[in-house]
């Protein structure tokens, strides 16, 4: 097979992959595509955390199990090595008496970390691995932040307006309204693709917002709320709609969210997120006011900014904060521009 087939195979994979996005976490996003003799006879991909994985998908669409043995397995993720939801890949591979695989990345969690590679190769497989190793840790960036650093991926968001205001004064009476309403369902899709949603006290006092995907399909991510002087009115949204809600403050009685007392102290923000990686959480959507976000800015703690600006001019209110880092893209929806800056 040769390198640019290679190439081919591997790119079919991410595009399978992805369409898993929004339904595997804490697992990563992963496809698998089977060749026999420049045929792709098998495909398959990681649909919902718990399922079957790429491997095991791809190999039960082969209808010809006689060919697997001189066939050549694609698949962007080192298969896994041991027991978690489902039995170890690498082991269905061998079993299947497959002859090569060729891989993107190396499994960054601790438990596989190149051990599947290992027993592949134990078992006279051919293994070729970094084929496209950019492109495929661009794809899964929320899992090996997760493994490689011990926290989530951190998405600063917030909305502008084009003459730099992201907010009302409290007593400011006039439309909050900033971003239109095609840029309101790419919020909600962020939000269904984060396992959490993070927010200050101000904004769950002055909004009362419900933070949840009702404009998509898809989870609602877990709320994380900070209210560490217990200022939040418990008849607002985040105690009475049910969803799963974290209070980051002092508990109070009767409640029906969960609460965490975490210091306000030099590791405040390390230890909110390292609560959350406690909880297999890949990627927190910060969605807070300007306090918050500059916070996570001053520190560092951050992995990618999203900034929706519309064409408003306000001439007064909160500033947003500012951002010297490298812009990755913009695009634009109807009047509002959505441009993604990266943490280098």
């Amino acid at each position: 097979m040769s390198e640019s087939n290679d190439l081919i195979y591997i790119k079919r994979c991410f595009e399978l992959a992805l369409k898993g996005n929004a339904g595997v976490a804490p697992n990563p996003m992963v496809g698998c595509v089977i060749v026999h003799n420049h045929q792709i006879i098998g495909e398959g991909y990681h649909k919902a955390y718990g399922d079957h994985h790429a491997e095991v998908m791809a190999i039960n669409s082969v209808t010809e199990d006689a060919l697997l043995p001189e066939s050549t397995v694609y698949v962007n993720l080192e298969p896994c090595a041991h027991y978690g939801k489902t039995p170890p890949c690498a082991d269905l591979i061998i079993s299947r008496k497959i002859k090569k695989v060729v891989i993107s990345n190396t499994d960054p969690h601790e438990k596989v970390a190149g051990k599947g590679i290992e027993k592949m190769v134990a078992s006279g497989i051919e293994v070729v691995s970094g084929v496209l190793e950019k492109e495929g840790h661009e794809l899964n960036k929320q899992f090996f932040t997760f493994h490689q650093k011990k926290r989530p991926y951190i998405v600063l968001k917030w909305a502008e307006t084009s003459d730099g205001f992201m907010g009302r004064f409290p007593d400011d009476a006039s439309s909050k309204q900033i971003s239109n309403a095609l840029s309101n369902r790419f919020v909600h899709e962020l939000r269904a693709q984060s396992g959490a949603i993070l927010i200050g006290t101000n904004t769950a006092v002055q909004d009362n917002p419900s933070l949840t995907t009702r404009l998509v399909d898809g989870k609602n991510p877990l709320r994380v709320v900070l209210d560490s002087k217990a200022r939040i009115p418990e008849s607002h949204t985040v105690f009475t709609d049910g969803n799963e809600t974290i209070i980051i403050g002092p508990s109070r009685p009767n409640s029906r969210v969960e609460y965490i007392d975490i210091p306000n102290d030099a590791q405040y923000w390390p230890s909110v997120m390292r609560t959350l990686y406690q909880r297999n959480i890949l990627q927190v959507l910060v969605e807070g006011g300007r306090r918050i976000h500059e916070q996570l800015i001053d520190q560092g703690l951050w992995d990618e900014a999203i900034v929706i600006t519309s064409d408003a001019k306000w001439e007064n209110g909160v500033r947003s904060p500012i951002l010297n880092n490298t812009k990755l893209r913009s695009f634009t929806l109807d009047n509002d521009t959505i441009t993604h800056y990266l943490n280098r």
